[in-house]
């Protein structure tokens, strides 16, 4: 699991949970729909958003590789299958979790407590993913190679915006950037942040170990690696479904030299930062956070309701 894990936790703490996560960060279609769940169903708009999920879903893929006719039906319906058992399914647990983060939010937390938070979130992705291997192979297999040639255009933009994202500038530059960012997170979930709190989320990111020149080689990584589970799925159709898997699997623990490890340290300074910034809060900010979790669990709740 990459950095935009750590930051969709974060983001489901601060109130609306990154919304170029599917764009910027998921340019691979084995985690594509588990990713659009984890978006959609934190927003600030959350029932509306969530309702939208199928479509936004399906529109993401067809502008990726082109749908043709016969494509698009079977994919809008996979699509809506897979909403609806997460929506049965998942959306509940989410809201349970939500539930347990209003106790956890009236009082100071560790980052063993985040990073533990974190963990359920990863294992909730997981199982969402491991829904998608079928239907993914299944279009895999009828993906045309103009297809692959769009999907691989819509990568190289993709690309580009990380690029404009996080490497160009100077370093002051992008850490102006990443700081206006997290502070508009925060803010969306405890109010206006003082300027005390603002400077120790300036120096959190300081000391943060991400690197974007890093992040960026293993996005690139990625994105072969799906063009090439495509390729290898219509070589041998009977093993689709296993090469998609595997696919998967390479998101979820990258086989680059070191990256696992680089990942998971990134998970526990996202989980320090978390608490860090959490436990400078005042107890009118931590009752702002209270009142937007249970605003989100009982969006959660009125959607897993309706079938």
């Amino acid at each position: 699991m990459n950095t935009s894990c750590v930051e969709g936790l974060r983001g489901m703490f601060a109130g609306h949970h990154q919304r170029r996560i599917i764009a910027g960060r998921v340019l691979r279609l084995g985690a594509l729909v588990t990713l659009a769940t984890a978006l959609l169903s934190a927003c600030t708009a959350t029932r509306f958003a969530y309702n939208q999920a199928p479509t936004l879903t399906y529109w993401w893929i067809d502008r990726h590789v082109d749908l043709n006719e016969a494509q698009a039906t079977t994919t809008r319906a996979d699509v809506g299958a897979f909403f609806q058992w997460h929506r049965r399914q998942e959306l509940p647990v989410y809201a349970d979790l939500l539930r347990q983060w209003q106790t956890m939010a009236v009082d100071k937390i560790s980052a063993t407590q985040a990073c533990a938070q974190f963990e359920d979130i990863r294992m909730r992705l997981d199982r969402s993913a491991a829904e998608t291997v079928e239907p993914l192979a299944r279009l895999a297999l009828k993906l045309s190679p103009e297809q692959l040639e769009n999907l691989k255009q819509q990568q190289a933009k993709s690309n580009e915006d990380f690029e404009k994202d996080f490497l160009r500038g100077s370093p002051e530059q992008r850490l102006r950037k990443r700081l206006d960012k997290a502070v508009e997170r925060s803010e969306s979930f405890y109010g206006t942040l003082s300027n005390e709190q603002r400077d120790l989320l300036r120096g959190l990111l300081q000391q943060s170990p991400f690197d974007p020149q890093r992040t960026q080689a293993e996005r690139l990584r990625r994105q072969a690696d799906l063009l090439q589970t495509v390729r290898d799925a219509q070589a041998a159709p009977t093993k689709a479904e296993q090469l998609v898997r595997e696919h998967i699997g390479r998101i979820r623990q990258s086989p680059a030299p070191g990256y696992h490890a680089y990942n998971e340290e990134l998970v526990r300074a996202g989980c320090a930062q978390l608490t860090t910034l959490h436990n400078s809060t005042t107890p009118e900010q931590r009752a702002k956070a209270v009142t937007a979790l249970k605003g989100y669990e009982n969006d959660l709740r009125t959607l897993s309701a309706r079938r």
